[in-house]
């Protein structure tokens, strides 16, 4: 009976097909959901977005390093000056002793003429003429065919001619040196320039909140550096008073010995009028000696006024004004106002005149920053400065916290 059993037929697709069909199914959902998992399998993470406080070190850093590459590009382009100055000085040597030369060539030339128009010219005249005579004139029998005159005017040629070739040695030279010295002063250019692009571009990622909460963060700084000058200045204040106190009770210290030693005659006026005058010279006024007092007073105060008059101009790397400063171009002005020559980088500066210690900083003195002393502010008092700070900023009065101190030198 089974043999007779009619198989069942269903109408749509065939078995096989939808074997496959259910296959292809499944492998399309596997599919999706390995790409739903993919990405967070595979994907490379982001970085963490840095906070506001990282930012700012970030930047504060490159600022410091770009200061760092504009005083080596300032070196650089002094000694490119002063080579340049060199090569031009050897070039000028050079044309001088040009001319010379051909001067002497022209009186051998009428020499060689003179003999040939009194049919006289044989080989003296081709000696006169030859491109080496001295190697010509070695010979005894051909010296004695000249006049005195005519020696002379030879050896002169001969010094003339050495010398222009001595001269055209050294510019070669200088002009060597002027290439390499351009070369690093572009090098240098190009690592200031990094540095700055680098800090902008970091600025330039901020959003809005996040470039307020950097600008508090400023603030924050700024009222911690006001805090410390002003502890600074009261620190200072408090230290002259008591060396004012100590000064006057040594005077009248004194005086009093005076008079209990004075016998009221003639010597005795003579005498205390020696003493007080000496004591006078060595207890008031300004001391050279005393660290706490500057050695001029009156070229302090000329260097900042200049100063004075700079504020709000820009600072720009490079700059010596009169339109714009960087640090040390400023306090470099400064103090040439006053009659003083300083370098021209924070690293020559450093180590003119005399260190001072911040507790007896006064005005004039210059204060630098940093471990490898790359800024400079020049000190007006009550722990303030004026200085170039930094691109983006002008010359302005600031606290000598601001950054972090290195030393403190008295110019003059």
């Amino acid at each position: 009976m089974a043999s007779h059993r009619r198989s069942r037929f269903r109408l749509g697709v065939p078995s096989g097909r939808r074997t496959a069909a259910g296959l292809t199914t499944a492998a399309l959902t596997s599919l999706a959901l390995l790409v739903q998992v993919a990405p967070s399998a595979t994907a490379v993470p982001r970085e963490p977005r840095p906070s506001i406080e990282e930012v700012r070190q970030r930047v504060d850093t490159l600022y410091r390093e770009a200061g760092s590459a504009t005083q080596a590009y300032n070196g650089a382009k002094e000694r490119t000056d002063a080579q340049q100055a060199r090569v031009d000085e050897l070039l000028g040597d050079v044309a001088e002793h040009t001319e010379r030369v051909n001067e002497a060539r022209r009186k051998l030339g009428s020499f060689a003429a003179a003999q040939y128009r009194s049919g006289s010219a044989h080989s003296t005249a081709t000696l006169l003429l030859a491109a080496d005579s001295k190697s010509l004139f070695d010979q005894s029998h051909l010296l004695a065919r000249l006049t005195s005159r005519q020696q002379r005017a030879l050896t002169d040629y001969e010094a003339r001619r050495s010398a222009a070739a001595t001269q055209r040695g050294k510019a070669t030279q200088s002009l060597a040196s002027l290439t390499a010295a351009q070369e690093d002063l572009r090098a240098k250019k190009k690592s200031v320039q990094a540095k700055l692009a680098e800090a902008r571009k970091v600025l330039s990622r901020l959003t809005a909140e996040e470039k307020a909460r950097l600008a508090e963060l400023e603030r924050k700084k700024q009222a911690e550096a006001e805090r410390k000058a002003k502890e600074l200045a009261r620190e200072q204040a408090a230290k002259e008073r008591e060396e004012r106190e100590q000064r006057e009770q040594r005077e009248r210290e004194e005086r009093e010995n005076d008079g209990d030693t004075s016998d009221g005659g003639g010597t005795g006026d003579g005498s205390g009028q020696g003493e007080d005058a000496g004591r006078g010279d060595g207890s008031g006024g300004t001391l050279p000696s005393d660290p706490a007092l500057p050695a001029d007073t009156a070229k302090a105060q000329q260097a900042i006024d200049f100063a004075r008059a700079q504020l709000g101009k820009p600072y720009v790397w490079g700059a010596t004004g009169p339109d714009s400063y960087d640090c040390s171009g400023l306090t470099q002005g400064a103090w040439k106002a006053a009659g003083v020559t300083l370098p021209r980088t924070t690293w020559d500066q450093v180590k003119v005149g005399k260190r001072i210690a911040t507790t007896d900083l006064a005005p004039g003195d210059l204060v630098f920053f940093y471990d490898d002393s790359s800024h400079v502010g020049l000190y007006i008092g009550q722990g303030q400065m004026i200085h170039a700070p930094k691109p983006g900023a002008n010359v302005r009065i600031e606290s000598i916290f601001t950054m972090p101190l290195h030393g403190n030198v008295r110019p003059a």
